[in-house]
């Protein structure tokens, strides 16, 4: 997503080079040799700033003695802007703030100044990159709050495989529930697992979603568990979201609004 929001501000100036490719999970990700040189290499390594990266927070850490490392969300409120996160990670914040439209306008403003500062001498097309790119967001956000509208209030529960959908539902009306929490690391117990079948059944929730980064075990034996344990028939979503990883580059979803319209569009039509 963040090398994303790199090319759509940067244009023809930079030179994007991801470290995190389709699919990957970034909370257990481990940085390599050839990652670490890369950056070494980089005139600007950007990256979450919220511990999204979970196992890499020592590498950029050590990384910003010698190259100009910049966390997308610096510049955001902690009191307005962020939910801190859950027991066992006290003092840091919910890293998934890309899924509030509106936040990650936010963010694209740090790319534009972080590229600013860099290279004064393109600032300009910097801020008319990110000015053009501001208006797609805010007509994305639109969209997506007009699409809510087809699902009634009381069909608005999202229930996936980690905890990855709070700014998502902070923002467009769901109530969100996940099997693991903010972290993937954390695995669910099989209270987690009793607890959330019993959701399901209680509030009728007639599909949950897996997600393309994370293993579908668990969100299966939820299925499972309300299934035996509630008498309560779940489907497994027809598609799967995008939560901590875009598709491939060039696909609908490589970018971040083709992700968002296909999540968008992937809860609706389970939902509804």
């Amino acid at each position: 997503m963040i090398a994303d929001l790199a090319r759509q501000i940067g244009g023809s100036h930079v030179e994007v080079s991801q470290l995190m490719q389709a699919g990957v999970d970034p909370h257990g990700y481990r940085a390599s040799a050839g990652d670490v040189q890369k950056m070494q290499q980089a005139d600007l390594v950007l990256y979450n700033g919220l511990h999204l990266e979970g196992k890499m927070s020592d590498v950029f850490e050590q990384m910003s003695r010698r190259v100009r490392t910049v966390a997308i969300t610096r510049n955001f409120d902690p009191a307005r802007d962020l939910r801190p996160a859950e027991e066992g990670y006290e003092g840091t914040h919910d890293p998934h703030v890309l899924f509030d439209v509106r936040l990650w306008m936010k963010a694209a403003d740090c790319v534009r100044d972080a590229l600013s500062e860099l290279d004064p001498a393109h600032a300009e097309d910097y801020a008319a990159n990110n000015a053009k790119y501001q208006k797609v967001l805010a007509d994305l956000d639109v969209e997506v709050r007009e699409k809510v509208k087809q699902l009634p209030e009381s069909r608005r529960k999202l229930v996936t495989a980690h905890d990855a959908f709070y700014y998502f539902g902070a923002a467009y009306g769901f109530e969100v529930r996940g099997l693991q929490g903010i972290s993937t690391n954390a695995e669910p117990s099989t209270r987690d697992v009793q607890d959330l079948a019993r959701y399901l059944s209680e509030n009728r929730v007639p599909a949950i979603f897996g997600e393309t980064s994370v293993a579908t075990r668990g969100i299966e034996a939820v299925q499972q568990a309300a299934k035996k344990g509630w008498n309560h028939q779940v489907k497994l979503a027809e598609g799967t979201l995008y939560s901590d990883a875009l598709d491939e580059e060039g696909k609908p979803a490589g970018t971040y609004v083709g992700m968002i319209r296909h999540n968008v569009d992937t809860i609706i039509a389970n939902l509804k």
